[in-house]
């Protein structure tokens, strides 16, 4: 039950890089023992309003408010003073040091000689675990655990430090079913508590089963806050875009060409086996299954990043050469990576550099690569991709997700490839870009080019996908056309239920 008086009240927030205006005059009420979505587009400045609630970044103007109180947040250690703590996608964690040591960090109790009395602090952390009813070795180290159990350990961390407001920034995008649930549970205990838990996320179901109130952002402006029983989800869409969406699957109706891809027996010990398939000219095929399944490896050996153990590989009628990601581009194959930020971009360099990558031997003249060259071409791309970013030399990593995913598929489509391979294309991006990106994808395939994508969100597969290919436990255990295949035949072969081949 949401309290009388808001926890946390934010005046008139605004915020500028260069002349980049990130969050504009943004002002809405934190509730303590309730749960607020914000949402909005990629770039719509969530990111940056979390920054300043977190002491990351100071507003350029503005108030944030405790209890009535204007206070400044000009450092990570003054947020935390206030009571704020954000759990971000990817849990900061010393790996080195035990669980119970990352939850004391800057506060470990101390015993009779001002030395740390371990004792108490592994009895604090396991105190806290069993508050919030989960069940994780405090003496362990951090390294190895998974995501989900790094973000409990985070949340105990904010619990230890009485944290009265919680912003989840984008928890659950590398978990599973099972681990979002458990989140969710400690989520609604937190909230519960009292303590204001803001929640941020592109996946409606979650947002609605966990908040009961929702601001929305569009291009770094407040559009509104209300009660999610107020709103619908088609409502919400319109707001966070500006728009109708006309169709967030704009799948053309294509007559597949030849075969552009040719997997035979393809084999990689003990991850998969025995996989053989095919992809024509203006075909998208999706891969889909549970976690775990051998979707993304089997088509990281495909484009050559993985070793196989056997079976064949074809693009055009030629073999390709295993192991080889250059005889792969050399055939006209391109692959957008699951972990767009690990294995996708160099986030260090320029967003044009990124662009021009794969391009930067056709783009040079007498071995040197001019800049002028270099940003023709990248911003051919990236305006082709309506990518928002300030200048193309500003560092890839001060993009949003949504902007950062369309300049791996600049980097690709610039080289006009044959086959065409997305591993999650839309995860983590706002429901305005994946909209654009499956746009993108369709007129790719009604231009020809072969699509082969994995995701593990059944209504892209369903929506996008001419035949579906189903793995479980490294197997291709199902092919369903796009007229057969629905949520329930799909699960029912990912899971092991009586599905014909």
């Amino acid at each position: 039950m949401a309290a009388d008086a808001p926890v946390l009240r934010l005046r008139e927030i605004s915020k500028s890089f260069g002349a980049v205006a990130a969050v504009q005059n943004v002002s809405f009420d934190l509730y303590g023992g309730e749960a607020h979505a914000l949402v909005g587009e990629n770039g719509a400045g969530k990111s940056t309003l979390v920054k300043m609630l977190a002491g990351v970044h100071r507003p350029d103007s503005g108030t944030v408010e405790l209890d009535g109180v204007p206070v400044e947040l000009n450092a990570p250690a003054d947020a935390k003073a206030a009571g704020i703590a954000v759990i971000y996608q990817e849990p900061t964690l010393f790996p080195d040091l035990s669980v119970a040591e990352n939850i004391a960090m800057g506060r470990q109790p101390l015993g009779r000689f001002k030395t740390v009395d371990r004792t108490a602090m592994l009895r604090q952390a396991e105190q806290l675990f069993t508050r919030l009813g989960v069940a994780i070795a405090p003496n362990r180290p951090a390294r190895g655990l998974s995501i989900a159990d790094q973000q409990l350990v985070e949340i105990a961390k904010a619990l230890s430090a009485d944290a009265r407001v919680v912003i989840m920034d984008e928890p659950t995008a590398a978990l599973t079913g099972v681990e979002v649930e458990r989140l969710f549970s400690v989520a609604r205990s937190l909230r519960d508590d009292g303590a204001a838990l803001v929640f941020i996320s592109h996946r409606f179901e979650e947002i609605t089963a966990l908040c009961e109130r929702v601001t929305i952002l569009r291009d770094g402006r407040h559009v509104s806050t209300d009660l999610l029983a107020d709103l619908s989800v088609d409502e919400m869409v319109r707001r966070m875009v500006g728009r109708d969406l006309d169709a967030l699957f704009p799948k053309q109706d294509v007559t597949p060409g030849a075969v552009v891809l040719s997997v035979d027996g393809l084999r990689r010990d003990p991850v998969f086996t025995d996989v053989s398939f095919e992809v024509r000219a203006g075909e998208i095929v999706a891969l889909a299954g549970l976690v775990g399944s051998g979707r993304s490896e089997v088509v990281q050996s495909v484009f050559g990043v993985d070793p196989r153990d056997g079976g064949t590989v074809k693009v055009g009628g030629r073999t390709l050469k295993p192991g080889s990601p250059r005889a792969a581009m050399a055939a006209g194959v391109a692959l957008v990576p699951e972990d767009r930020r690990q294995q996708g971009l160099v986030m260090e360099l320029s967003i044009e550099r990124n662009v021009t990558l794969p391009r930067s031997r056709a783009l040079s003249r007498l071995g040197f690569l001019t800049g002028g060259s270099e940003r023709r071409s990248a911003t051919e791309w990236t305006q082709r991709l309506k990518t928002k970013y300030g200048r193309l030399s500003d560092e890839v990593g001060t993009l949003s997700g949504g902007n950062q995913q369309k300049v791996v598929l600049a980097k690709w489509l610039s080289m006009a490839p044959k086959l065409l391979i997305v591993d999650e294309p839309t995860r983590g991006i706002d429901v305005g870009t994946k909209a654009e990106v499956h746009r993108l994808m369709s007129s790719l395939a009604a231009e020809g080019v072969a699509v082969l994508m994995v995701s593990s969100e059944l209504p892209e597969v369903l929506g996008m996908a001419d035949r579906v290919l189903v793995m479980r436990e490294g197997r291709l255990v199902a092919e369903l056309d796009r007229a057969e295949a629905t949520e329930e035949s799909v699960m029912f072969a990912a899971t092991g239920q009586e599905v014909s081949v």
